[in-house]
């Protein structure tokens, strides 16, 4: 069984839209992006180096993919672009988008059951970046495996979250984490069951 990875740049206040610069994604009128360009140092460019070096396919949804394929295919390989552009991409996607950049897979049917027959057949690991709304599908039908969650010193106050409203109480379990120099936590969680609560009161 495949497993599936959510990896995903997040502010303290939860937020995972546009991330990469302005106008990446302002939906809703969000006009923060770019918030975490100004924090990468070596050692994030080496995690991410390593989380890259292994096999992998990708799960987007179609807004992620649009921006990725207009960015990668023109990278170079120093820009660390070879991996994202031999990988599989299978996008979900309410319409029947032309899928152009090399190696695409359109999702037929419903995403949340093309997603686990994915999950059930032979090959690499299969990792989601970005995709807010099709993230909420995911986590609506525990199909995630992993969450590699940079969170970074920063609030905005408004924009996608990555556990939005109606998200599903669970527990997770931190099984790796890494500080950057300038302040990102790099935490790596996997679930652990169901949320148990209890009580500090004196009895």
């Amino acid at each position: 069984m495949r497993k599936l990875i959510v990896s995903t740049f997040l502010t303290l206040d939860g937020v995972m839209q546009g991330p990469g610069g302005p106008g990446e994604d302002d939906d809703g009128g969000f006009a923060h992006g770019g918030w975490s360009v100004n924090y990468w140092d070596e050692m994030m460019g080496q995690v991410m180096g390593a989380a890259m070096s292994k096999p992998f396919d990708l799960v987007l949804g179609r807004r992620t993919y649009d921006i990725f394929a207009a960015h990668w295919p023109r990278a170079t390989e120093e820009d660390a672009a070879k991996p994202l552009n031999d990988a599989t991409k299978y996008v979900a996607s309410r319409s029947r988008p032309a899928l152009e950049w090399r190696n695409s897979v359109l999702i037929e049917g419903d995403a949340a059951d093309g997603i686990a027959a994915l999950k059930q057949q032979d090959g690499p690991e299969l990792q989601v970046h970005g995709s807010a709304n099709l993230i909420q599908t995911l986590l609506r039908h525990d199909l995630v495996d992993e969450y590699r969650l940079w969170v970074f010193p920063v609030v905005l106050g408004s924009g996608k979250r990555l556990f939005s409203a109606g998200a599903v109480p669970a527990a997770l379990k931190l099984v790796d984490s890494k500080v950057s120099t300038t302040g990102v936590v790099i935490g790596t969680y996997q679930p652990a069951g169901e949320l148990v609560t209890g009580s500090f009161a004196l009895e």
